[in-house]
Parts: C-alpha cells; structure tokens; sequence
C-alpha cells in the first residue's frame, strides 16, 4: 500500500500551485473569523474556559490537513460534542475546576486512539449501529437541550442541573434575578443573529452582491454581533452593571504537553470516548460526503476515522478538547473556494495570530453574546421534519428516534444515544427474525413470478411456491419452518414446495438445520421440497452440507425451469386465478 494512502497531502501537495493558495488564502480568512467566535462560543458550552476553544481550532486543524481526504471538511469544536463533553466531564469533576479541564482533555485523547485504531483496522462499519433515526433524534434532543442550558446566560442567572426537567425547573426559579442588561444583550443579539440568517442574505443580493458572497456575508454574522456587545459593554460601563464578561484570556500559543496518565480515570471515561468517538465520525463523514457530493469529489471513511483521530489526539496535546468536522464551518469553507485540506492548515495559523495578539480585544465580550451564538446555531439542529417522516415512513424507526429525544432530554446525552442504539437493533432483530415471505404465482404469459396477493397471477394447487426476501440465520430459521409447515400441511392437494432463493443472500448453520428439518417433514408428509433461483455463494455453501444428497427435489435454475419440470402440459388445466 501506497503511504500517500495514509498521507493524502503527499498527493494533493505535489500539485499544488498559486492560484489554488491564493484560494485556500481567501477561504481560511473566512474561516478564522467565523471560528473565532464559534470557538469561544463551544468551549463555554462544555464548561471550559474561553482559551481552549482556541486551543482546538489550531493543530487538530493541521492534522486533518495532513491526513483528512476531504477537499473542504473544517473540523474544530462543535455544539453536540461540546454537549457530551460536558455531560461526561461533569461526572468527574466541578466545572471551573483544574481536574474538570483535566477531564475534558483526556476525553480528546481517547477517543482520539479509538478513531485512529478503528482507522487502522478499518472498523469504520461500526459507525453504522448508530442508525439515521438515532443520530437525528440524538442531535435535535441536543439542540433543544443545549439552547435551553444557554438561556440562564441570556438571564444572567445561576442554573443547575444535567437534564431538561432540572434546567428548566432551576430556569423558572431563577427568573425573579434576572440581570436586565444582560436580557437586553442576550434578546437583542439573538433576535440578530436570527435575523441575519433569515433576511441578510436577500438583502446584500438585492444591494448587488453575488449570491456565493452574500451566503459567506450571512456567515458571518455572529461576528458583528461580538463587536457591537464588546463595544457597548464598554461605552455603557455594562461590567459594573452585572453583565458577565469573558474577561482575561491568556495570550499565546497553546502549551505542548501530554496529558497525565491516570489507569482508572482512563477506564472510567472509556464509554463516554467511545460515544463521542463515534458521534462525532458520523457527523463528520457525513458532512464531508455531502460536500464531496457537489463537486463529484470522494472521500475514504476509513482514513477519515485517522484524520479525525489524529485531530483528536492533536487536541489533547495541546491542551484542547474533542473536535470533530462542523457544518456550518465546512460550508462556509467550501462557498468561500477552498480547494484543498491546506485551507484549514492556514486557518490554524489564523487562530494560532488571534491567540497571540487578539485575545486582549475580547475582554469585554458578553458571555451573553456567545450563549446567543450557540442558541442560533443549535436550533438549526431540531429537525422536525424528520421526525414527522419517521412517523409517516417506519413506526419502529420513528419509536427508536423519540426513545432517544426522550431519554436524551430526561436523562442525558449518554443514555439516549445508548437507548436509541439498543432500540434499533432490537427492532432489526425482531424484523430480521420475521422476514417478509411471499405466496407467488405465474404472471400469465410470461417467465415471472410475483406476490399472488398483489399481482394477477396463476398457481397449481399441487404446487406451493414460497419467495422469502431475506437472508436465512439462527433469528429467522424457525420462522421460516413455521410458515412453510402452515402453508404446506393444511392443504392435503399439495404434492411440492419450492423455496424461491432470489433474494436469500447467506445461509447460516441454524437456517441449514432448519432447511433439512422441512425436507425431512415433508418427506414424511409425501412432499417434495425444491429450491429455485439460488445464488452462487451460497450454493457453494449447501454444496459442502447433506441438503443436497438428501433434498427430496431438486435445485432449478429459475423458478419457470421449476414449474415446467414439475407441472409440464398439466399446468394449463389445472391453474388456479389470483389477484
């Protein structure tokens, strides 16, 4: 294997020329002023100081630029990871506390090692037991429940509690000490903010911009909002009126140190990483599919989960937190031309000069500011349209998605992630374990065969031809049994039973057994049992078993070649109508 398999940046790097940095340039400057807020807005979220959102938008940024294969994924800190962050962190540690940021940058680590071995392994399958349903549901309970927790900054008040009952019971009571200035901060940059997503995009087309510009303009928005609080907490004296402020932020570049080895705290934080992990890959990789998607482009999942990894450990050894591949970040990326994962090493270089010379600049911004920042950004996230499809489309899908956004805002991040998954595959299990079968017939005048309860088909009472539209395996094999016994057994015409393998991709051992069981019975019931239509790979497994040597019928090729073989000229007089 090639080692640019691993490095992509040793293939796009040898091509790599003027014009594509000039637009790489451009791309990262957008960026970085939109991450700089995004940034500060995040790590307040999971309860770390200002500075080490800046600290995870720097060399996991580089990282990625090194390994990740896609063209425009911008990764950093991101609203639902920031969440889960918090939520795992805080079981450990009081937040504002050392051992809490302590915490939080461990959980970088691991899940860090985790998405670079399972990388190596190409374990990104695993990916997939997170089911659409689930990750919706997770991500809209956590948009709700993350604005909800930004509301008691917005108020200026003190707010307890790890689900939405308890926020919002510790919110009610809060409200009598609301901090007036801060209200008026927190209404008018959200109202904003909002504003600016709805209506700023019209306006600046309509004032002669070009569509791509005005979508970046909207972007960002949230930076105006930062500039236009900081200058009135200043003009108004509003520190000295209640209005919490960011205050001192460190300048510099983020120490380089590895984080303290502690064998219990490890294993205590190993399935907190392991659902971070894992959420924040599916977030990523499914926004860099849908940027990949537009320009015909593609991404490989497997180095993805070692770009990722690499980003994560990054993170931790430069005193940040988990970071994954960001929407709106990534979008704004790719509108603003990024060509290449260079853009976002130039946005670390970015960050890297806002940490070192802008940091002064950001003492008077309102802690109310950014809890509208993140509000804006994670109400995007409550996607009710799907829930309203999953109803429509799937019940089972749609009881796996409101288990989660239950769970997730009575309990927490963990539980309902944890509870979606267990859901959806029990729901597998049990659909897997009733496969849908099928009574077909002969479409009159043709070779094929259909569902004689939705097609106008003919049958022979002597024959039963049964199509089963699932793999056969330990869950489902008795199933089976039980629906060839009941329909074969209580009609004493029938003299054969052909099992149509069509869509059967796999027999396991246990569906074998039950396969020799039914010829078995059959036989002692003077029924010969055939299979049609079965496919290569798995002929080639029946061939090493005794179902053939002992099948009381035959193997055919298709399931016409069946019916001409066992009915011939007798078919057309003895034809029964369906509909």
């Amino acid at each position: 294997m090639k080692i640019s398999n691993y490095f992509p940046i040793l293939d796009w790097g040898r091509t790599y020329k003027g014009e594509t940095f000039v637009n790489d340039g451009i791309a990262a400057i957008i960026v970085t002023i939109m991450l700089i807020p995004q940034s500060l807005a995040y790590a307040l979220l999971a309860g770390l100081p200002p500075q080490v959102g800046l600290y995870a938008s720097i060399l996991p940024l580089v990282a990625y630029a090194i390994f990740g294969t896609s063209k425009t994924l911008a990764v950093g800190p991101v609203a639902v990871i920031s969440l889960m962050t918090a939520a795992a962190a805080g079981k450990m540690a009081a937040q504002g506390s050392p051992e809490y940021l302590a915490v939080a940058i461990l959980l970088a680590l691991i899940s860090g090692i985790m998405l670079l071995v399972m990388g190596l392994f190409k374990l990104g399958f695993i990916a997939n037991f997170l089911s659409h349903p689930v990750i919706s549901g997770f991500i809209t309970a956590s948009g709700i429940l993350i604005a909800v927790s930004q509301l008691k900054h917005i108020l200026g008040v003190k707010v307890t509690g790890h689900n939405l009952l308890e926020i919002g019971q510790s919110l009610i009571s809060q409200v009598p000490n609301t901090n007036v200035p801060t209200l008026i901060i927190g209404a008018l940059s959200t109202a904003f903010l909002f504003w600016v997503r709805g209506n700023l995009k019209p306006l600046l087309i309509k004032v002669g911009l070009s569509e791509k510009l005005a979508g970046i303009g909207t972007r960002i928005g949230p930076v105006i909002a930062v500039v236009v609080s900081i200058l009135a907490v200043i003009v108004l004296d509003l520190a000295d009126k209640g209005v919490k402020i960011v205050g001192d932020i460190p300048k510099g570049l983020p120490p380089i140190a590895a984080p303290e080895f502690d064998m219990g705290l490890w294993i205590s934080l190993l399935g907190s990483s392991v659902i971070i992990a894992i959420i924040g890959f599916v977030e990523s990789v499914s926004v860099a599919q849908t940027l990949a998607a537009k320009k015909r482009q593609r991404i490989e999942p497997d180095q993805e989960l070692i770009a990722l990894g690499a980003s994560n450990i990054a993170s931790a050894f430069s005193g940040g937190y988990s970071v994954t591949g960001g929407f709106a970040r990534s979008a704004v990326n790719f509108d603003a031309g990024a060509e290449t994962p260079a853009a976002g090493g130039f946005t670390a270089i970015g960050i890297a000069l806002a940490t070192l010379f802008l940091t002064p600049l950001l003492f008077s911004l309102p802690i109310a500011t950014l809890a509208a920042t993140i509000i804006v950004a994670v109400l995007s996230l409550v996607n009710i349209p799907d829930i309203k499809q999953a109803w429509n489309y799937s019940k089972s899908d749609f009881a796996a998605m409101l288990a989660t956004i239950l769970l997730t805002l009575a309990i927490g991040v963990e539980a309902g992630v944890m509870a979606g998954v267990i859901i959806s595959v029990a729901m597998f299990l049990y659909r897997s374990s009733r496969p849908h079968y099928a009574i077909v017939g002969q479409v009159r005048d043709t070779e094929h065969f259909r569902n004689v309860e939705r097609h106008d088909v003919v049958t022979s009472p002597r024959v039963i031809t049964m199509r089963v539209d699932e793999s056969l395996y330990f869950a489902n094999a008795r199933f089976l049994e039980d629906a060839i016994y009941e329909r074969a057994l209580e009609n004493k015409k029938v003299e054969h039973v052909i099992l149509m393998c069509s869509a059967v991709n796999d027999i396991d051992l246990s569906a074998l057994e039950s396969l020799e069981a039914i010829n078995e019975r059959l036989k002692s019931a003077k029924i010969s049992f055939h299979l049609s239509e079965v496919k290569g790979p798995v002929m080639d497994k029946l061939q090493k078993s005794h179902l053939l040597h002992d099948l009381t019928g035959e193997v055919f090729l298709s399931q016409h070649d069946a019916i001409k073989k066992i009915c011939g000229n007798a078919f057309d007089t003895e034809i029964e109508f369906h509909l």
